[in-house]
């Protein structure tokens, strides 16, 4: 097989593993599969990455994605992952403030 299908078919597999992260987590169920809506998400998403809060956030998503793999959701598909609170969070994992979108 030549290199550049090697790396495609490893492409591939890595954005076919991302779309089952966005179906795990009910994303497509609970947007009514709104590609719009999940993009904008996504977007929101990369600018809180970026913004004064960003290590808040992904300390916090990183513990919240943690948890429900640890849940094992795949044994029982009716499961419904409940988001941690901060209060169950290391200090360090919480947020000063929400991170709700900020007014522009």
């Amino acid at each position: 097989m030549r290199t550049w299908q090697v790396e495609r078919r490893k492409r591939t597999r890595h954005l076919i593993e991302l779309g089952g992260l966005v179906v795990k987590a009910r994303i497509v169920e609970l947007t009514g599969d709104d590609r719009a809506m999940i993009y904008g998400t996504l977007l929101w998403m990369a600018d809180k990455l970026k913004s004064h809060q960003g290590e808040q956030a992904r300390a916090l998503w990183v513990a919240t994605g943690r948890q429900a793999f640890d849940m094992d959701p795949a044994a029982d598909a009716e499961t419904t992952l409940s988001p941690i609170t901060q209060s169950s969070l290391p200090k360090a994992g919480r947020l000063k403030h929400s991170i709700s979108p900020e007014p522009e």
